[in-house]
């Protein structure tokens, strides 16, 4: 009995993979248009399982590629009247189109379209069908008259993806968001769709037609859904001020979290909206009653207004810094704005001793390695830029001993590196950057590679290093914001270098200086001769994204800037810029942007 039963499992199992085998020769057949041995094949398969309606499908599609349309129409009328299935209607219908019988065709569409008066739920065959053969208003009916006649079922995904075909974008969007008013479940499935046909100008025709919708919306209904997806529309536009607007009104209403707040802060910052990031982070600051939140607040108002200030406005800031620690006291839970404080008295106020002494305090806490570690990697950078290398060095070399393999370890040791290399020990810089090409932390690894590059081109194309160390030495001079000396060293190496491989990376370095001081002519006039001279240059797709950059953001030229972009997507399509580079290149030229 056993011995019987392996048998035909045995047997089971050699008749499903030869099945298998046979579907896949006949799909080749088909792929590659050998429509005969494709249908010699599919008839094999659907004798062996008349059940399969795909295999009949199959015969079908052939048989209309062959033209043997009256085999394919008998073919069709003899499965109607034994599956008793609405769809091979349809297809029937179909079969008429294509000898430009529309008469017929259209007799047998409004057949299958009335098998729904019978039962709606044929619709779930009708509907793709029509949807598969674009006969897409017929779909469109389908799935309206379902609907109707059984207002449970819902096809607003269905009618919204016809729609989008048709390029019919308004009932498009409409039907989109009426999936969203069924099902907020949808939201991010519907905004993923939707960002297909809008730009980052709110004055498209498409943008204007979403922003009416979900305006209707939100006076229709109280949802804060709607809030939701007008602020997420805006900040696709980049209108961050009326994204604020939502943002405060959903707020207002739930007075729950201010998450959604935060992340509109940070979008608006990293996007150099600085009013609109300050307007947020002050609302958070005046509405939480969460030291831990107010204090995040004012960390962030501090970080932009220290980012877009000028040196006359270095008192107020300092006057802010001292004001919020006299609040909050120095304390372990102020201990980031302390780090802060720290940086900005060394790094813009010159008051290095008032900094060092500052974070040495912090030391006292009883706090974790991790805190200690952000305490001693500020007085590092603070060493550094007093130039005493050997301090630094002992509390970046901390770091990493008392934090082993971690990403902060891994930082000390690219500042152990470059604290080397600002001193010209470029052999020892060189050693500990190979060994952080690897690091976990792709930041870190990049920078560690940047760094690596430079040093060892140079020391192979100069024995002496004469301008590796002039170049270290302007880099330390930009480090310590004396960018009017660092522009001047550099001006040493394009004088006494003509043609060595450290010119681009000097022009570059140069003219991140020049831009620093809104000195935008010569920066672009740097960023021209590497691209017009030094073709050859890794630093090429650099040069050719950051003079776009400028052209757009400082010079008023975006159709040149556009042939830059589009010569970093031709020409080094393995560039880091190339995504960046697609994104503002289809931008300017006018596409909607997912």
């Amino acid at each position: 009995m056993i011995i019987k039963r392996v048998l035909i499992l045995l047997l089971l199992t050699l008749s499903f993979a030869v099945n298998a085998q046979e579907d896949l020769v006949a799909r080749e057949y088909f792929n590659t248009g050998e429509f005969e041995k494709a249908l010699i094949s599919y008839k094999k398969l659907y004798t062996k399982n008349s059940r399969n309606t795909n295999y009949l499908i199959q015969i079908i599609k052939i048989e209309q590629q062959l033209e043997l349309y009256k085999d394919a129409e008998n073919r069709l009328i003899d499965a109607i009247q034994t599956k008793a299935q609405p769809d091979l209607i349809v297809h029937l219908g179909y079969n008429y189109q294509l000898q430009n019988d529309t008469i017929n065709a259209n007799i047998y569409y409004k057949q299958a379209l009335a098998t729904l008066d019978e039962n709606p739920n044929n619709v779930y065959r009708v509907g793709p069908t029509f949807q598969k053969l674009s006969l897409l208003d017929n779909a469109i009916t389908a799935y309206n008259k379902a609907s109707e006649l059984k207002p449970t079922l819902n096809f607003n995904m269905q009618l919204a993806r016809i729609y989008g075909e048709q390029g019919d974008v308004e009932k498009m969007f409409t039907s989109y968001i009426n999936l969203i008013e069924d099902s907020d479940n949808y939201q991010n499935t519907i905004k993923r769709n939707v960002s297909e046909f809008i730009s980052e100008d709110g004055n498209s025709e498409n943008n204007i037609f979403l922003r009416k919708i979900l305006l209707k919306k939100s006076q229709q209904s109280q949802d804060l859904i709607w809030n939701e997806m007008l602020s997420w529309l805006f900040i696709q536009q980049k209108d961050y001020n009326k994204a604020f607007v939502q943002e405060k009104a959903i707020y207002k209403r739930e007075l729950e979290s201010l998450s959604r707040l935060v992340e509109l802060g940070l979008i608006a910052q990293t996007q150099k909206q600085y009013d609109v990031a300050l307007d947020v982070f002050n609302f958070i600051i005046e509405s939480t009653q969460n030291n831990g939140m107010k204090l995040a607040g004012h960390l962030k108002v501090l970080d932009i207004q220290t980012q877009i200030a000028v040196s006359k406005d270095y008192p107020a800031i300092k006057d802010s810094y001292v004001l919020i620690l006299e609040t909050y006291g120095k304390t372990p839970q102020t201990l980031e704005l302390q780090i802060n404080y720290a940086h900005f008295l060394a790094f813009y106020l010159n008051q290095k001793e008032d900094a060092i002494k500052l974070l040495k305090d912090t030391l006292k806490y009883n706090i974790s390695e991790l805190d200690l570690a952000s305490v001693k990697l500020e007085l590092g950078d603070i060493l550094v830029l007093e130039e005493k290398f050997n301090q630094a060095l002992i509390y970046y070399t901390q770091i990493e001993r008392n934090l082993k393999n971690s990403t902060v370890a891994q930082e000390a040791r690219f500042r152990i590196a470059k604290a080397s290399y600002y001193k010209g020990d470029f052999k020892w810089a060189e050693s500990q950057l190979k060994i952080l090409k690897s690091s976990t932390s792709q930041l870190t690894a990049n920078d560690a590679l940047d760094l690596k590059l430079l040093i060892s081109d140079n020391r192979a194309e100069d024995s002496l290093q004469i301008a590796l160390t002039k170049y270290a030495k302007a880099d330390l001079l930009a480090y310590q914001n004396k960018n009017d000396d660092a522009i001047n060293v550099l001006d040493t190496i394009l004088e006494a270098h003509k043609t060595e491989v450290i010119i681009p990376q000097t022009l570059l370095k140069q003219a991140a200086l020049f831009e620093a001081k809104k000195d935008y002519q010569k920066a672009k006039t740097n960023y021209q001769r590497i691209i017009e001279d030094f073709k050859d240059s890794i630093l090429m797709d650099n040069a050719l994204y950051n003079l776009a950059e400028l052209l757009v953001n400082h010079l008023a030229q975006p159709e040149e800037a556009k042939k830059l972009y589009e010569t970093i997507l031709f020409e080094h399509a393995d560039s880091i810029y190339a995504v960046e580079a697609r994104k503002k290149f289809r931008a300017l030229r006018g596409d909607a942007i997912n």
